[in-house]
């Protein structure tokens, strides 16, 4: 009898062993189902900014980094990492919480981050029509103007804090017991609207979101007999994204900017209900029950009108002609007419009180040497007086 229920307690001991390693085999290759890529669902807080009422007009706005600068890197215990703890791609999270505003009806986005990639791409179409077409101008149907914004959407990543609250909870008795733990991390980001006109930073807000992670565990350890332990294990530990959070921190920062930035003047609701309903919501949100009283009147930024942009309309090519040729040179300024001749004076005669030289004589050779002078072997650059002495009349 004793070796019956021997071998029945190490066959129960044994189906327990081969349950549990199934179970793990099982835990540790998801369902085929579950590692097919998908298209990222629609959080709450996307929903929100999909839903936003529209705006009076589409207003262009310009972003050129949302950089991450907290400078922290993963924690882990015993081990050195370089791993960044936030993703560094918020510039593209800015972009696409900027377009789902109100499903593409608020912003007209224009990447700058990759302004230099734009620019050499425009370069070669001007070498390549300037080499193979000869045109020294490009026409402006084949490469328009850029558009530019108004307003410049400025920010980044300022803070990524670990274990901001934690706590857990459990039991055991009689060797069986479970327990769960979990952990708060909280990301907060920044982001303000600037003019482009006048550089005045025109709204900031300030947006957290916590970084939730949990653990659920359970186990058994008892004996089953005087020289047999029976121990089982099972649990589950969920963690949430960093990259997802800061994309909703971000979403959330976009909807905070636009509602301050319609009660601040800068832009306006299209439905002027439901843009009071919506500046009512947050300021609930944002001052909960405290009141202040400053906050009833927010004076406008000095900037007028800082969503208004200018198009650049390109030249016609007669006109363009006409503006590169060059003016004509200026006429010389006259010269200053002689004085007048006085009345006793006869225009272009020598004066008759001035001693005139005598004429030559009829065999006299002017402004020669004489082949005196030479035989008397003086210098050519003897002086007039000196050569006057020889110069003698031809025989």
């Amino acid at each position: 009898m004793m070796r019956v229920a021997s071998g029945l307690r190490s066959a129960v001991a044994s189906s327990i062993l081969l349950l549990s390693v199934g179970l793990a085999g099982c835990q540790s290759t998801p369902p085929e189902t579950t590692l097919q890529p998908t298209v990222a669902p629609i959080t709450k807080q996307s929903y929100s900014l999909r839903t936003i009422p529209p705006p009076t007009n589409r207003i262009p706005v310009a972003v050129y980094d949302f950089p991450d600068l907290t400078g922290q890197y993963k924690e882990r215990d015993l081990v050195q990492t370089l791993s960044r703890a936030v993703t560094q791609g918020g510039a593209s999270m800015l972009i696409k919480a900027l377009q789902d505003a109100g499903e593409r009806r608020w912003f007209s986005v224009l990447d700058r981050a990759r302004l230099d990639d734009i620019l050499k791409e425009r370069q070669i179409v001007t070498e390549m029509r300037r080499i193979y077409r000869n045109e020294e101008r490009i026409p402006a149907s084949v490469l328009p103007p850029l558009s530019y914004a108004g307003i410049i959407m400025e920010g980044g990543i300022i803070g990524y804090d670990t274990n901001t609250m934690t706590g857990g909870l459990g039991a055991r008795y009689l060797g069986l017991g479970a327990d769960a733990k979990w952990q708060r991390d909280t990301v907060t980001v920044t982001l303000s609207a600037v003019s482009t006109n006048t550089g005045e930073v025109l709204a900031t807000v300030t947006a957290h979101k916590m970084v939730a992670s949990q653990g659920i565990q359970g186990g058994a350890f008892r004996y089953v007999d005087l020289d047999e332990i029976l121990e089982a294990e099972a649990g589950v530990t969920m963690n949430e994204p960093k990259q997802t959070a800061v994309q909703q921190a971000i979403e959330k920062a976009v909807v905070s900017l636009i509602v301050e930035g319609a009660e601040l003047g800068i832009w306006s609701f299209a439905d002027k209900a439901a843009g009071q309903k919506i500046i009512a919501e947050y300021r609930k949100e944002k001052y909960g029950v405290k009141t202040i009283p400053q906050a009833q009147v927010v004076p406008p930024p000095d900037t007028s009108d800082p969503a208004r942009v200018v198009k650049t309309e390109p030249l016609s090519p007669q006109v363009a002609r006409v503006r590169r040729t060059p003016p004509p040179a200026a006429a010389p300024a006259p010269l200053p007419l002689p004085p007048q001749p006085a009345e006793d004076e006869t225009v272009g005669s020598v004066p008759t009180d001035v001693d005139r030289p005598p004429p030559p004589a009829l065999d006299e050779t002017v402004g020669s040497i004489a082949a005196d002078e030479v035989a008397a072997g003086l210098p050519v650059s003897a002086s007039p007086e000196r050569r006057a002495m020889i110069v003698s009349p031809r025989r």
